[in-house]
């Protein structure tokens, strides 16, 4: 009835690298700093978002609590940057992502 014919496709072999472990320090800095940012980060844009409210009301606390939203931003970019240990002149750059919700809110604001 049917002929089945035996066919044997060749595939190539596909050699998986085996991922080099990571060192137990290196797994400590990313976990401590994914955790700083989000302990950091919900206060900072909390506080601009918030302050775009009571700036309504009230300029001056509005204006407070802008100025404490880029505070917490920059100490949770700065936090960051000293866990891992890249505190130098050309990583001062990525201190301005600390004040990026400060900045967007401040168009509101003012």
């Amino acid at each position: 009835m049917f002929e089945e014919t035996a066919r044997t496709e060749r595939r190539p072999i596909r050699r998986r690298r085996t991922p080099k472990p990571m060192n137990i320090e290196t797994v400590q800095r990313w976990v401590a700093s994914a955790i700083l940012f989000h302990v950091g980060s919900v206060p900072a844009i909390t506080l601009a978002v918030y302050s775009i409210g009571v700036a309504a009301d009230d300029f001056g606390r509005g204006v407070g609590l802008w100025i404490m939203s880029g505070v917490i931003g920059l100490l949770t970019a700065a936090g960051i940057l000293a866990i891992f240990r890249r505190f130098r002149q050309s990583y001062a750059a990525w201190l301005l992502v600390g004040l990026l919700p400060t900045a967007v809110t401040g168009f509101y604001i003012f």
